[in-house]
């Protein structure tokens, strides 16, 4: 989930290329955010072994992970985790203002990106960095995205939900296909140091996934340390944390009369929404799309 660099510039600066759209590798990303400039930056980026790269597709868990990782490396000292913007402890490596977070940033650097596979790859190609693919079922990414589209001034207005699904399942919305953005990552996984999971899976186990996630990243923590995470990166305790619910960003960015950005952190939201035809043609696209992939998801 990208947002305004506004530590870094005026509010006259933040207000600007709201209705800019900036389209690169045939994907779109939002002008307020991007530039041809830092989308060509992200691709050529320098990753250092100690790197650890959170990946996702909009709406599927970034905040979440970004949480979990500052809390993880700060040994469950909710301190980071409390007084520093999310997006200043994780910077999105293709938004306009990374490379000044990155020059005031010390230690290893956690990053995290929306970019598909395509772009990062040869920038990944032969790097032992850690990257962590965090995945959610498409159709509450969709709901998601779509209250999202309504609160964020910088992504197109999303019309009806019907349009706005149709849409999604083409592909043509901002940030391109969701199908296309998992199975590009996951396809590659096995030439990248790389770690999978799923939304639905932290949400059902938080431990045993921390658990997991600790493992991959070879950081032993002691069981009072992991509960300290535990405590801190749960919904509630994150929608009432000013460093992670946007409440920062001001309304003529994020309008939160539309919808909060922390909603409802649950899984099978998508069931207020679909029809029963919606949800059949998703089935039917989503069969044909995922045919060749071992990946499975959790629905309800």
């Amino acid at each position: 989930m990208p947002v305004t660099g506004s530590h870094s510039t005026s509010h006259s600066d933040t207000m600007a290329r709201l209705d800019i759209t900036e389209t690169f590798y045939q994907t779109d990303f939002p002008g307020h955010l991007h530039t041809q400039e830092s989308l060509r930056f992200a691709q050529e980026f320098e990753f250092q072994d100690s790197d650890t790269l959170i990946v996702t597709y909009p709406k599927s868990g970034t905040t979440w992970m970004q949480e979990i990782l500052t809390l993880v490396s700060s040994r469950g000292d909710p301190t980071p985790a409390k007084t520093i913007p999310n997006w200043a402890r994780a910077p999105w490596l293709e938004q306009y203002y990374f490379r000044d977070v990155l020059r005031a940033s010390q230690g290893p650097r956690l990053i995290t990106t929306h970019l598909p596979y395509e772009v990062l790859a040869s920038a990944l190609h032969g790097s032992k960095a850690k990257v962590i693919y965090v995945a959610r079922n498409p159709k509450d990414v969709a709901v998601s995205y779509y209250h999202f589209h309504k609160m964020a001034k910088f992504l197109p207005d999303p019309n009806t939900f019907e349009e706005f699904l149709d849409n999604f399942m083409e592909g043509t919305v901002h940030y391109g296909s969701w199908f296309d953005h998992v199975k590009g990552w996951t396809n590659h996984r096995n030439g990248l140091n790389f770690f999978y999971i799923t939304y639905e899976e932290m949400l059902h186990n938080l431990r045993a996934s921390l658990e997991k996630l600790c493992g991959f990243l070879q950081c032993h923590l002691l069981p009072e340390e992991l509960t300290s995470i535990q405590r801190h990166c749960t919904f509630n305790s994150m929608k009432e944390n000013n460093m992670v619910n946007y409440t920062l960003i001001p309304n003529e960015i994020m309008d939160r009369s539309k919808s909060q950005f922390m909603r409802k952190g649950k899984t099978g939201d998508w069931k207020e929404l679909f029809s029963n035809k919606q949800n059949n043609h998703f089935d039917n696209i989503f069969e044909e799309e995922m045919l060749d992939s071992e990946l499975e998801f959790i629905w309800e």
